[in-house]
């Protein structure tokens, strides 16, 4: 017997109405004392169907503030009518104006092996490692109407000796990191022990017939167009099974899948960190899209994938391969790619779904809660243990604390039940933190070393940074702030580079330029309080006829060893001086002003509330 979609939508305000009255309810982790889940995940199995024995169970049992397991997969009681309803609803208006296009990739995605389809990822880099790790896969399409038959990803006929499906073969070139694919979606890996625990049925299963009015039209496959409920994707009706018993819809594991497999390349690549996690909220997307899985099945997938990925990356067992995985990864690239990684993964490239960053927040922002109703909330945002982890390769010049903290930064909001939940998994936000920290709550020291390569060499930080903390940039290396930022502490350049790529990029507070080079890569950046230029470099780009790139509402004070370093925008002819700084008073001179651009001189103006230079040809 199907159950009702009405049933479900019109439970009573109070949200206790029953689907079918039934007594069971699954145990739940309310006072529980049980350790970390990193610390337990291994209990992840389909003998342990409670949260007090299934540390997977209890991380995911949020989800009981919105809904009771009864003793069968019918008996449930819808306990918030509100999200439930909206839950399916989404669904509906989903599977509802789906394009035939998005229908066929929801086939695909289904019936594809998950570590395979999340290589899209990898963008520009997806064919070398294709062809590096041996993988394949035999679902490339959909066909045009309903199999007869239960379609498998298989090995397609010709493909190369040793190929193999997923993630591709051990034994190939790549075959470390196809091991940590294949060990993150290991032994204790599964959505099946949630699905047994909680019996939240698929969206499909709660459509009664008999209130399905159908509209009188088909569909180009030639099935009815209905005038309401979840209508699964024509191709997948005979993939569907047929135990409902066995066959629950929170969580999905699709999503689960997607999300370890993304998760583990992104550990081995995080040249393309932010573009994978992008590609798991868009594939697991497509689990809705085929009317397979509802939103907060999705959302539980997303969670227990999150959550196993960093108990198994950060399993001592596991130390070894990782980073044997991340070096032949590197090397791998490097050798077929060419030796800059980050370039080449990020070189224009037409089949990379992934190429636009604003193109994928814009996919990422939704698909985080779905627009479910939540309740306003203060709650502090504790990052679990153990899930610093899942930045260690794409932050590598941050400690463990630090990556913990832009976690925590970049926390989503309290108030929604199943994020909420026992150590709030479900709040990490990998997509923001991979733009590093959200706040300064203290002053942050950071050190890049030019020498390490990659991320620990260079990278930007794009989030918009408040808080009453500073920052203090040491190193060798390079670091860009490109967000409007507001922190109050202070920006102090004691090393290396720090490139201001906004306006507001410096924060609220004072700067101060100790060593290395302040980098303004902006018409105009300003600061706030003062600026103390006591060494090191301040390297601007002047325009003919612009203001002056650098504005300080306070005093600036420069010191007997600091250097000006000018770059001439426009080859244009400069009959009066350039401004460079304004502010309300400027102290001291700069030891020297070197004009980077071949043909040109400068010579500086200071003034008593600036700093200009005269440009010539040479």
């Amino acid at each position: 017997m199907n159950v009702s979609r009405r049933t479900l939508l019109i439970a009573g305000a109070a949200g206790t109405a029953s689907l079918v009255a039934g007594p069971g309810t699954v145990a739940r982790a309310a006072g529980s004392t049980a350790s970390s889940f990193i610390d337990a995940y291994k209990t992840n199995t389909t003998a342990n169907l409670t949260a007090e024995t299934n540390a997977a169970v209890r991380i995911l049992s949020g989800f009981h503030r919105v809904w009771s397991t009864g003793a069968a997969w019918n008996t449930g009681t819808v306990l918030d009518a509100a999200f439930l309803r909206a839950n399916v609803r989404y669904v509906v208006r989903t599977t509802r104006n789906r394009t035939a296009a998005e229908a066929a990739r929801s086939f695909v995605v289904d019936r594809q092996h998950q570590s395979y389809s999340v290589i899209a990822g990898l963008g520009p880099l997806a064919d070398v490692y294709k062809a590096g790790a041996l993988a394949v896969t035999g679902i490339t399409e959909a066909p045009a109407t309903t199999p007869a038959t239960t379609v498998s990803d298989a090995v397609p006929a010709g493909a190369p000796a040793g190929s193999a499906l997923g993630a591709g073969n051990p034994a190939s070139a790549l075959g470390k990191v196809v091991t940590l694919v294949n060990t993150v979606r290991g032994n204790w890996s599964s959505g099946n022990p949630a699905k047994f625990s909680f019996q939240y049925p698929r969206p499909w299963r709660m459509t009664d017939d008999s209130e399905v009015v159908p509209t009188g039209a088909v569909d180009e496959f030639g099935y009815p167009v209905y005038d309401s409920d979840v209508v699964v994707t024509p191709q997948l009706l005979r993939q569907r099974s047929t135990s409902p018993a066995d066959d629950g819809g929170y969580v999905s594991g699709h999503t689960n899948a997607l999300y370890m497999a993304a998760l583990a390349f992104a550990y081995a690549v995080p040249e393309r960190f932010q573009e994978l996690v992008t590609a798991a909220y868009d594939l697991a997307h497509t689990r809705i899209v085929a009317g397979m899985h509802s939103p907060v099945d999705v959302i539980g997938g997303r969670i227990l994938g999150t959550a196993l990925a960093a108990a198994i990356l950060g399993d001592p067992a596991n130390a070894t391969l990782k980073a044997e995985a991340r070096a032949q990864a590197l090397a791998y690239f490097q050798a077929h790619a060419g030796p800059d990684v980050f370039a080449a993964a990020h070189r224009a490239d037409a089949a990379d779904a992934y190429a636009d960053r604003d193109v994928n927040a814009a996919v990422v922002a939704p698909k985080v809660t779905y627009g479910l109703p939540g309740r306003r909330s203060g709650a502090r945002f504790a990052v679990p243990a153990g899930a610093e982890v899942l930045l260690e390769t794409r932050l590598p010049y941050l400690d463990a604390a630090q990556r913990r903290e832009v976690l925590r930064t970049t926390g989503l909001a309290a108030g929604n039940p199943i994020l909420d939940g026992p150590e709030q998994w479900g709040r990490i936000d990998l997509f923001t933190a991979a733009d590093g920290y959200g706040a300064f709550d203290a002053t942050v020291a950071v050190t890049l070393d030019a020498a390490a390569g990659g991320f620990s060499a260079a990278d930007t930080w794009r989030n918009d940074i408040d808080g009453r903390g500073g920052l203090i940039k040491l190193g060798t290396g390079s670091l860009t702030l490109a967000g409007d930022n507001a922190y109050q502490g202070g920006t102090t350049v004691a090393q290396g580079t720090l490139v201001a790529a906004s306006k507001s990029a410096l924060g609220d507070g004072d700067v101060t330029v100790s060593g290395g080079t302040l980098r303004l890569a902006t018409a105009k950046t300003h600061v706030r309080g003062a600026a103390r230029i006591s060494s090191g470099t301040l390297a601007v780009t002047v325009r003919p006829h612009g203001a002056a790139p650098l504005t300080v509402g306070d005093d600036v004070t420069i010191g007997a060893g600091a250097v000006l370093e000018i770059e001439v925008a426009k080859d244009d002819r400069y009959d009066s001086p350039v401004p460079v700084i304004k502010a309300r008073k400027v102290r001291g001179r700069f030891a020297e002003v070197v004009v980077k651009t071949p043909g040109y001189q400068g010579a500086l103006v200071h003034q008593g509330d600036g700093v200009a230079v005269r440009l010539r040809r040479i």
